[in-house]
């Protein structure tokens, strides 16, 4: 099963200090983590919110994964909003077995930044 997911440079960093194997533990205010099963939903997660957040380094990155569809199976799909807003959740608690279950690697497949203005 192919997933992705939306992130900012922080994230991306500490995924590419794994060997771009593993996603970081959630923040304590983070009970979640959701992937997403539409590459659109997360291109506009990343370019409409990532990129325009300071604390994302004003970057978006969309990176997509493999991982076993048997044991994705165990966690919901929840629609969001529009009907491709597709997110897988997976609570924060198993994110470290949701890792070893990732075949391959997570690779950076999209990336948005700001436009910004940085003339005088």
């Amino acid at each position: 099963m192919i997933l992705y997911r939306p992130l900012g440079e922080k994230e991306w960093k500490l995924i590419h200090e794994s060997g771009c194997k593993k996603f970081p533990p959630r923040l304590p205010d983070q009970p979640i983590f959701y992937p997403v099963l539409d590459y659109d939903y997360a291109c506009q997660i990343a370019r409409d919110w990532n990129s325009k957040d300071p604390r994302n380094g004003f970057v978006g990155y969309v990176t997509q994964f493999r991982i076993d569809a048997l044991f994705a199976s165990r966690y919901p799909v929840h629609t969001v909003g529009a009907k491709h807003h597709r997110e897988l959740w997976v609570p924060a608690e198993e994110l470290a077995k949701f890792n070893d279950h990732i075949d391959g690697y997570i690779e950076v497949i999209a990336e948005f930044r700001l436009e910004r203005d940085l003339s005088c």
